[in-house]
């Protein structure tokens, strides 16, 4: 009788501990679950994101590469026009030449003339000025060295 006592003893114990297990197990198997589930919802977020900003980088591709054709469009449209302008210019400046060449032949003269008259005035003119500059140099360097003297000595 004590071995089917002991018998039924580890027998109901087992049961129990495989009722307890089974529990554990449900409940281990639950909390994995919101795990996983936890962790797809983050990884939804996550590409969701990097979907969002891989679009975000094309359309700012697709802009920068619309923008580029269009400056490279313009400029094949007005590089002709820019050549014939500086077309026209070389022509311009070829006519011009002989005018502006003319004009400093008749110029010439006057400002040889001009200089010839302002030269002796300005010779005069430093001729009076400069023994005035020689002497308000002479006292600029007096009151200097008064100036000097008046320091204590270091």
């Amino acid at each position: 009788m004590k071995s089917t006592f002991v018998a039924a003893l580890v027998l109901l114990l087992a049961v129990a501990h495989g009722s307890e297990a089974r529990a554990v197990v449900k409940r281990d198997v639950q909390s994995d679950v919101d795990k996983i589930t936890k962790m797809l919802s983050e990884m939804s977020t996550s590409i969701t994101a990097a979907t969002q900003e891989m679009v975000e980088n094309i359309r700012a591709l697709e802009m920068t590469n619309a923008a580029q054709t269009y400056v490279e469009d313009s400029r094949a449209k007005i590089q002709p026009l820019v050549e014939k302008v500086q077309a026209e210019a070389v022509k311009l400046q070829e006519q011009v030449k002989p005018y502006i060449s003319d004009i400093e032949e008749h110029i010439k003269p006057l400002t040889d003339n001009i200089n010839a008259q302002v030269k002796p005035l300005s010779d005069n003119f430093h001729a009076q000025v400069k023994p005035l500059t020689d002497m308000m140099e002479k006292l600029l360097q007096q009151v200097m060295d008064q100036s000097k003297a008046l320091l204590p000595p270091q």
